[in-house]
């Protein structure tokens, strides 16, 4: 059901999604390899380092409402070995250099000023 689920949502990504995703696909940052819209366990994750244990989700508006779903669903990630990085979506759209900047920091990679 996740399969389906995530392979529906790689379909229709937000703005916000399709964006990111032009500067993480094809290893652009540090090498590092990204999965999006990924099954682990009973969530799907909106971006994941699966070789650094790193997750980037993106917030909208909805997770406003959503705060205790979220917090479970973060601590279950982190049990598993994952550090999850939130970023809402107007940070994407708007300043992308930095969120690509704090995603290679925690990757481990500090590109060239």
């Amino acid at each position: 059901m996740n399969k389906i689920k995530a392979r529906e949502l790689r379909r229709n990504p937000t703005e916000a999604e399709r964006k990111l995703w032009k500067h993480l696909r094809l290893r652009q940052i540090g090498g590092y390899k990204f999965r999006r819209q990924q099954p682990l366990g009973q969530y799907i994750v909106d971006f994941v380092c699966l070789e650094k244990k790193r997750i980037v989700e993106l917030d909208g508006g909805q997770h406003s409402e959503q705060i205790v779903y979220d917090a479970e669903r973060t601590e279950w990630l982190e049990a598993q070995g994952f550090r999850v990085l939130r970023f809402w979506n107007n940070e994407v759209l708007k300043e992308i250099e930095v969120v690509k900047e704090v995603i290679a920091k925690e990757l481990g990679f500090n590109p060239p000023p």
